[in-house]
């Protein structure tokens, strides 16, 4: 099975404490790297500069589609306080182009604004299964680059599955974190994944489904969200099953969590996440709305 990813690289600094890492990253990475390990082959639709080691990529098989630019990679300087974390924008490089793919499904994860809405609507009509997580669209810059999030009114109509923390919700919709999933659904979004720090709800129909990822010690958090919508992705097109792909992409980030590791190192085995994911399962909770 196929799955293409709209995504920028990026090359990132990640301040935790008193520590640097310096990583390559982007929800590019970070969701084509998860869908390797579901055995999934990936289109990444990209770009990045000459700076980008894109040998990572290709080395884990990852087909790279018109990704080279003559602009240097996004590039986010990124600090981390247990579950919170700031952004900064140090560059920016070019959009994404849209070119036909013959994929089971498209996985839209713009950093910030790679992705036009032109480049959306041609994705739609190509795609059979759409998951947008829309962070991308909503980050705005300040005077000193600092990123901060703001109202976005995107066309979810033809998108299949979508994943967003409370704030990122807001800029889309409005109410409660129920309401705000039932809005979500109201566009036209058949599965509405809604992540709130530890808990994980989602929106099928009339039904709210939800896990607890167990509270442990949090390390580096980039590329959690990333790594649960791949996993979730993936998990629906192979099972056809929106349980299992919730408890799947809760086990992923749960597992990714576990590792302590930074940056692309925390990206989990298959064998880790299915344990966590036959965990999560008997524990799932359901009501009505």
């Amino acid at each position: 099975m196929k799955l293409a990813i709209f995504a920028h690289c990026a090359i990132d600094t990640i301040s935790i404490g008193d520590n640097n890492y310096e990583q390559i990253g982007g929800s590019a990475c970070y969701c084509g790297l998860t869908a390797r390990e579901f055995k999934f082959d990936v289109d990444l639709y990209t770009k990045f500069g000459n700076d980008f080691p894109k040998q990572y990529l290709s080395d884990n098989k990852i087909n790279l589609i018109n990704a080279e630019s003559a602009k240097n990679t996004t590039k986010f300087a990124i600090s981390i306080t247990g579950a919170d974390r700031t952004l900064k924008l140090e560059n920016q490089c070019d959009p994404i182009e849209y070119s036909n793919t013959k994929a089971d499904g498209h996985l839209v994860s713009p950093i910030y604004h790679e992705i036009t809405n032109e480049t959306l609507k041609q994705i739609k009509d190509d795609s059979n299964f759409l998951f947008v997580d829309p962070q991308g669209f909503l980050r705005v810059k300040d005077s000193e680059n600092n990123v901060s999030l703001q109202k976005n009114d995107i066309d979810l109509s033809g998108v299949n599955a979508i994943k967003v923390n409370p704030e990122e919700a807001q800029q889309l919709v409005s109410g409660t974190h129920d309401e705000m999933m039932v809005a979500l659904q109201k566009k036209g979004v058949e599965y509405v994944l809604l992540t709130n720090k530890t808990e994980v709800s989602l929106l099928v129909k009339d039904k709210v489904y939800s896990i607890t990822l167990p509270n442990k010690e949090i390390h580096d958090t980039t590329g959690i969200g990333d790594i649960f919508c791949a996993a979730f992705c993936c998990t629906m097109l192979k099972e056809k099953d929106y349980l299992w792909a919730l408890c799947f992409a809760g086990g992923a980030a749960q597992a990714a969590l576990d590792s302590k590791d930074v940056g692309l190192q925390k990206i989990p085995r298959k064998g880790a996440i299915q344990n966590n994911a036959s965990y999560f399962y008997n524990l799932v909770k359901f009501r009505d709305l």
